[in-house]
């Protein structure tokens, strides 16, 4: 017996999580090969484009690349306080090199701690301002005592490049499924290794599919600066095609399901995402003012695209976001098995959406074609009773998720009713209202 899609996600994701990554440099390099590896084995290729130093993406500018061999902070004994061999996240990102003996007054200038948790190493950075830094808990940083330090870091800031990967899977279709996440965080479980370790399992779905309506592209960058350079460079193409688009961010944990909705809440995206995930036991529906990641520059003014973000815990809200506690006992295999399963359902419910009407008139006799009880009875009302609301509302005015809402069910378990009255010729789909 084999293991469950939830483990093998989460096996991927601890494969990835060791790996130091920024917004550019070797360790986005490695963590997307693995991830292309990953994916090569069902005929798929992610290809790795490099975007130079200094190209322009729209208000913003790409960065240095950022090179680290090695950080440390030792004290007069040659005892190693911190080293970034056994924690990526005790140097702040993209810091400069150093390498004196300071004070321990003047070390305290350099190194951040989250004071109020006291034992969790902070996640730092300084893209567009250099510096250097180094972080450790609040209760290390209590524990020195006075003397000399010889802080060190090893790193270059150089012209380089910017490192994003991209997947096209064509479908019968020109309009298209966005699904995207970023990779440019170092060793945090939840908050990095979770979206990436995802999409790709959704990358082999939508591979395996017998047949796919819509063409699904996924793309994987850093954040923000990445993402601007993605639309930058895509902009016509996506606005032209993209029906909804989803943005994977913190999805590995076991406490939630999260929407972050688009600027005005008013998309295909928003509708069928919020239809699927509001009958979870634990849904957390959040406007667009409490945004954070990439759906940022996809809903940004001119940009305006059809793209949510999904989550389980979002971040920003659980304890461990952005220190040394997001690690691999933060996410479950439950938890992403939760998640695929969500946004597979999401998917399978896409892809036969569309604006359903009855091909007769009257309500159906469905007795006659099998799909109603011939012996009538009270008892067996309930077991139909689905199916003949779902009927009611399909004249063509609502798409699947409306049906889905306004008999409040969950829009996948309409899908099989969907279907049997489609093979019984009672029902046709008209275009989606949500499609370009």
């Amino acid at each position: 017996m084999g293991i469950s899609k939830g483990e093998e996600i989460y096996n991927l994701a601890k494969e990835l999580f060791p790996i130091c990554r920024s917004l550019s440099g070797d360790g986005v390099r490695e963590s997307l090969q693995i991830l292309s590896d990953y994916v090569a084995k069902d005929g798929i290729k992610l290809e790795q484009k490099e975007v130079p130093t200094g190209t322009e993406a729209f208000d913003w500018t790409v960065p240095k690349e950022w090179k680290i061999r090695e950080a440390y902070i030792e004290d007069k004994n040659g005892t190693k306080i911190i080293d970034m061999k056994e924690n990526n996240l005790h140097v702040m990102g993209y810091s400069t090199p150093v390498d004196k003996w300071v004070s321990l007054e003047e070390l305290k200038k350099v190194v951040y701690t989250q004071s109020n948790q006291p034992d969790v190493i902070p996640y730092v950075t300084s893209y567009y301002n250099e510096r250097y830094g180094f972080c450790m808990s609040q209760n290390q940083l209590d524990a020195l005592e006075d003397g000399e330090y010889h802080i060190y870091i090893d790193s270059e800031l150089f012209e380089g490049s910017l490192t994003y990967g991209e997947v096209v899977i064509p479908g019968e279709s020109e309009q298209e499924i966005l699904l995207t996440s970023y990779i440019c965080h170092p060793s945090m479980a939840n908050n990095e290794c979770s979206g990436p370790a995802l999409l790709a399992e959704l990358m082999r779905y939508v591979k395996k599919m017998p047949c796919r309506k819509y063409t699904y592209r996924f793309v994987l960058n850093p954040e923000t600066i990445g993402s601007l350079v993605y639309i930058s460079k895509n902009l016509e193409h996506l606005k032209k095609h993209v029906v909804a688009g989803i943005v994977l961010s913190c999805v590995g944990d076991d406490r939630a399901y999260s929407i972050v909705h688009s600027r005005y809440a008013d998309t295909l995206a928003d509708k069928s995402l919020e239809c699927i995930l509001k009958r979870k036991k634990h849904f957390e529906d959040y406007s667009f003012l409490k945004r954070g990641s990439d759906e940022r520059q996809y809903n940004a003014p001119g940009i305006e695209l059809p793209v949510v973000g999904y989550c389980r815990s979002k971040y920003g809200t659980y304890p461990e976001y952005h220190t040394s506690a997001d690690d691999m006992g933060l996410v479950s295999p439950s938890g992403f098995q939760g998640s695929y399963n969500a946004l597979t359902q999401w998917m399978e419910c896409m892809e036969y959406n569309g604006y359903y009407k009855m091909k007769v008139l009257g309500e159906p006799q469905l007795g006659k074609r099998g799909l109603y009880p011939t012996v009538s009875q009270k008892t067996n009302y309930g077991g139909v009773m689905t199916m003949m609301h779902f009927i009611t509302y399909c004249d063509g005015r609502n798409d699947l998720f409306d049906i889905a809402n306004i008999i409040d069910v969950d829009p996948y378990k309409l899908l099989p009713i969907a279907k049997k009255l489609i093979e019984n010729d009672l029902l046709e789909v008209l275009e989606s209202r949500g499609a370009k």
